[in-house]
């Protein structure tokens, strides 16, 4: 009997694991599967936290509804019923001291029509007369490798970029565009380019691909993300589990591996899955040879910070949340008003909003060094001066993401490809997985939790 060991129990070990499960019981494989989470609960990145009337997401919030397989995925699992979607309405830029609308026919600020930018707040005429190059200038040197930064750049003009598509699209993927590949962000982008001259063309012709039912993007469970943590846990019937024990180390044996754990205790493995961030991956393989790609993958940080109060929803103006873009005064990147954009975050829909504070904050380290109380304060500033709300709380909820949030720079695939180059040689059967490499959204870690498994049995 072959033993598989899957390492990490976010999403991606999860879904390693479920797609795996499923495999070994429609073929009758003779193998032994165990899960390994170094800490007490499952999910990783997916923590639901339930305070009175009140649902937080102390991580990831949500799932990008138009990913190909999320829909079948949620389905097989039984949980359609349970499926919620955002509410959709307009959002802001702070910037000069006021709210300033965010185009709704834009993808991540990228204007999916002329008239969307025709009628935009946030750009200059000069800066809109910029960005019509994009009609009549060709691609002739842009590959998916290069900077998406750059590349939107030279076609859209740097102020539309600077002043409205960066705030949006640096917040979604924790980096500064110039260091971020087009393929790891919207490879799209540039297919629509060489293919119709045009991104903002490209978009307009392709709108319905952006457009979920009812113009909904995201999805969540009536209980929270945690849902789909503890409805893949329930699934694993055939798994050993294994919570609250950290991995120690790992050494090649042979054909084998050796897995020790904290405790001491050894768990003799044939195959390995490794979705641990990259930097505990590091630690564990401990191999010199590895250690330069490992240290050339980059980590962001992030303080997410929830406010409740009891005051109705509706004091907030009509939307969803803002961005903070330039010539702002606030502290925070980011602002979403949680109970209006999900419905269910609130019961008696009081009052919730979650502020982001990014490591790309020139103030970020100060805020590192805060007490939760500190924190709190600087967010009820950020709450008065932006939406001129003063109350005090009555829930909160304060989380710290440090080095946790992968970073696609321009040299992010070509390290991905090398390490893998290395592990194949000097670690054959043991797989890296994860956000670390792969893909940050759930959908993307479902995938890839998917792809390993096909891997593993293919060889089982």
């Amino acid at each position: 009997m072959k033993t598989v060991v899957v390492i990490g129990g976010g999403i991606t070990g999860l879904s390693t694991m479920y797609h795996l499960q499923k495999v070994v019981k429609a073929d009758n494989l003779p193998a032994r599967l165990i899960l390994i989470e170094g800490n007490d609960t499952l999910g990783g990145k997916i923590n639901t936290i339930h305070d009175g009337a009140f649902k937080m997401e102390a991580g990831a919030d949500s799932i990008v509804a138009r990913k190909q397989h999320v829909k079948p995925f949620i389905k097989e699992l039984g949980l359609e019923d349970d499926v919620v979607y955002n509410a959709t309405g307009t959002s802001f830029i702070h910037t000069d001291g006021k709210l300033k609308k965010i185009p709704e026919d834009a993808l991540f600020g990228i204007p999916m029509s002329l008239e969307s930018l025709a009628k935009t707040e946030l750009i200059s005429p000069q800066g809109k007369v910029d960005a019509l190059r994009d009609f009549y200038t060709k691609n002739e040197t842009f590959t998916k490798n290069d900077s998406i930064g750059l590349f939107l750049e030279s076609f859209l003009g740097k102020e539309l970029v600077q002043k409205q598509i960066s705030p949006v699209l640096s917040g979604v993927y924790s980096g500064k565009l110039h260091d971020l590949t087009i393929a790891k962000t919207l490879p799209e982008m540039l297919d629509y380019k060489n293919e119709y001259g045009s991104i903002i063309r490209g978009l307009s012709e392709n709108k319905d691909k952006y457009r979920s039912k009812g113009n909904k993007k995201f999805l969540s469970f009536k209980n929270g993300l945690s849902m789909l943590v503890e409805r893949l846990e329930e699934l694993l019937d055939c798994v050993d589990i294994l919570k609250g024990n950290p991995v120690e180390r790992i050494r090649k044996n042979e054909e084998r591996y050796t897995v020790t754990l904290v405790n001491g205790e050894t768990i003799e493995t044939d195959f390995i899955v490794l979705s641990t961030p990259h930097t505990t991956t590091q630690k564990l393989l401990g191999d010199t040879e590895l250690d330069q790609d490992f240290a050339g993958l980059l980590n962001s940080s992030m303080i997410s910070i929830y406010l409740g109060f009891d005051i109705p929803d509706s004091t907030l103006p009509d939307g969803t949340g803002f961005i903070v873009g330039e010539n702002s005064d606030l502290m925070c990147n980011a602002c979403t008003w949680t109970s209006r954009k999900w419905e269910h975050t609130s019961e008696n829909s009081q009052l919730l909003v979650r502020l982001f504070y990014k490591s790309s904050n020139p103030d970020y380290n100060r805020l590192q060094s805060l007490s939760k109380q500190e924190l709190i304060q600087v967010a009820l500033g950020d709450i008065k001066k932006s939406l001129d709300i003063s109350e005090c709380p009555v829930s909160s909820e304060v989380t710290k993401w440090q080095d946790n949030m992968p970073n696609y720079h321009i040299q992010h695939p070509y390290i991905v490809q090398s390490l893998e180059q290395k592990m194949k040689a000097n670690y054959p059967n043991v797989l890296l997985a994860g956000c670390s490499y792969y893909g940050v959204g759930i959908p993307d870690c479902i995938t890839d939790g998917e792809k390993r498994a096909q891997e593993i049995a293919a060889r089982l």
